[in-house]
């Protein structure tokens, strides 16, 4: 089987300072594909700039702000984006297709299970998918956007088993700071733990025409390794460049896993899901889950937020308010409220339940920052070298 390559671009890599498609940048990431393409490579494109490419067509001087402006831009745009890109990646042959996916669509099994065969027939028939979200259905205000496409590019990556991501921006990668402020700042070049300092390092700003920023990358990133796919993040600018990236030779920062690809049910619990609930545990419960490879029983409960039902998905969290984990439970809210720190055979005497633990580990998913890998953080030679982390 081909090596399978998810590339994201972000709308500023599309489209001039003002808004409005810049038809040579989108050639020249046809081309760039097309080359990967040429190379072996299986190749699905997450796009953004929809609303970009749309705003000023519609009649707006200025990126809109209103969700509904948003929409509206997005409607215009998302055609006259997949109109530039089938001319671009046409000159060499290539079919392409449009994708439209919203967070809803993730959460769903059903769906998500849907667009997996569709993406799969696809890339059977030789077709470029080309990912966007339905930007004219999505909610800001239900916490239903993916945040410029950075974590739509690592859940479809995760969800297609990817052999690596490539998260294309207008900056070189990762640096200690921010490098237009501060000319000292040095470029990360591999990460192996995702940690807080590491986002505390991307901040959080993004470009006039775009939403995301590099601290949406890093979390890009960090759900992408999780589910066993390499991430490299940094910029494509001149012919190949996209070739050297695969190759590991990238002007940019790669983020390392040694996980394993997850299952398509383990995606769905830890990345998909809404957990509907809290659990709080104790040291002993945090390391038997996150270390163990152990199942969470009531023992380790210390607290209860939220009210659900067995078979829901539940987020569970240390003492320090730290998630490390999401899990499907086997309990209603009011029965593990009710044995909550107790021993087994006491919980079997209070509460009749169909399995004694909170969360089987095979219903289990660990997203605590520490369990990405055990590498660390280094800084390009050329820059004084060393490690950070």
């Amino acid at each position: 089987m081909n090596r399978r390559i998810v590339v994201k671009i972000g709308s500023s890599s599309l489209t001039s300072d003002e808004g409005g498609l810049n038809r040579a940048k989108v050639q020249y990431f046809a081309d760039e594909l097309s080359s990967l393409r040429k190379a072996g490579y299986q190749v699905l494109l997450v796009t953004s700039a929809a609303v970009a490419a749309g705003f000023r067509r519609i009649g707006y001087a200025k990126r809109p702000k209103l969700v509904h402006e948003k929409q509206a831009s997005a409607a215009v745009g998302q055609a006259l984006l997949m109109q530039c890109y089938n001319e671009a990646f046409d000159r060499h042959g290539h079919a392409v297709a449009q994708i439209l996916l919203t967070r809803s669509d993730f959460s769903n099994r059903k769906r998500v299970d849907n667009a997996l065969r569709t993406l799969e027939e696809l890339l059977q028939h030789q077709v470029i998918p080309i990912i966007n979200e339905n930007d004219t259905v999505a909610i800001d205000e239900l916490e239903q956007k993916f945040g410029d496409n950075d974590k739509l590019s690592a859940l479809v990556a995760n969800l297609v088993k990817a052999d690596q991501l490539l998260i294309v921006t207008d900056t070189d990668g990762l640096y200690t700071e921010d490098p237009r402020k501060n000319a000292a700042a040095r470029r990360i070049d591999r990460v192996g733990t995702i940690s807080e300092e590491l986002f505390r390092m991307a901040g959080g700003s993004g470009s006039s025409v775009g939403t995301g920023g590099m601290r949406s990358k890093v979390e890009a990133a960090r759900i992408a390794v999780r589910g066993g796919v390499p991430v490299f993040v940094g910029r494509s600018a001149e012919p190949d460049d996209l070739l050297l990236a695969v190759s590991g030779n990238g002007k940019g920062t790669y983020f390392e896993t040694s996980l394993q690809t997850l299952s398509t049910k383990k995606q769905w619990i830890g990345f998909h899901s809404f957990p509907q609930g809290r659990a709080i545990v104790d040291a002993g419960a945090e390391n038997a889950l996150v270390d163990g490879g152990r199942s969470l029983l009531p023992a380790g409960v210390v607290e209860v937020q939220g009210e659900f039902h067995p078979g829901d998905v539940i987020e569970v969290v240390n003492q320090t308010g730290l998630s490390i984990g999401r899990g499907v439970v086997n309990y209603a809210s009011w029965q593990l409220r009710a044995v909550a720190g107790l021993s087994s055979e006491e919980v079997q005497r209070r509460v009749e339940v169909n399995r004694l633990e909170v969360i089987h580990r095979d219903e289990w998913i660990t997203l605590a920052p520490h369990s990405t890998t055990a590498s660390s953080t280094t800084i390009n030679d050329h820059d004084q070298g060393g490690s950070i982390l």
